[in-house]
């Protein structure tokens, strides 16, 4: 007797608020950012900070999240991490992922 075919499952959408701490700032740790979340199908935004962090919006499935998030703690070659606050954040509507400007 073959196995009834079980619905899809909705995919859960989270959204967490990245700062990240270090060399981040002129290695084009922002464009790498954006291409990264773009591979994983993220929505949100980066943009670097006045006293020297990246932030960035993450919109998206949690393991897409997770990914982003192991990428970040290395970003671009020249970056140099030295820590990621990582907090939830409540989701904005936007398309795709995009480069802001520094705040």
């Amino acid at each position: 007797m073959p196995e009834e075919a079980k619905p899809p499952q909705p995919t859960e959408i989270s959204s967490r608020r990245l700062d990240i701490h270090g060399r981040v700032q002129g290695v084009w740790y922002r464009a790498s950012a954006q291409a990264e979340a773009t591979r994983l199908g993220l929505r949100g935004w980066v943009r670097n900070r006045h006293d020297g962090r990246v932030e960035a919006l993450l919109i998206g499935e949690l393991a897409a999240i997770e990914a982003f998030i192991d990428w970040a703690y290395q970003g671009p070659p020249k970056a140099e991490v030295t820590r990621i606050e990582i907090s939830a954040a409540d989701a904005e509507a936007t398309e795709g992922f995009e480069q802001r400007p520094t705040a």
